[in-house]
């Protein structure tokens, strides 16, 4: 009895100059640098609290003082107890 033979597989071959390394390297980067600037961005937009009034906001740009908006202030004198 005959032994079956396996058919050859075909190889997927990528040849590239020094060019088209460094081409791929420049796309990569600016792909890479724009996901980087977009997850800041995005951040920075989930951490910040969300403004409740913008009468407020638009109130006290209008008038050019800034008594109306709201701020957080770190507390003055912190007491460190050791133990």
């Amino acid at each position: 009895m005959a032994t079956r033979r396996k058919p050859p597989v075909k190889k997927i071959k990528f040849e590239l100059t020094r060019s088209g390394v460094l081409g791929v390297g420049v796309v990569c980067f600016c792909i890479f640098l724009w996901m980087f600037l977009l997850g800041v961005w995005a951040g920075q937009t989930m951490l910040l609290p969300p403004i409740q009034d913008r009468g407020i906001e638009k109130q006290a740009s209008a008038s050019g003082s800034a008594k109306n908006v709201p701020h957080i202030e770190a507390e003055a004198h912190k007491k460190i107890f050791k133990k």
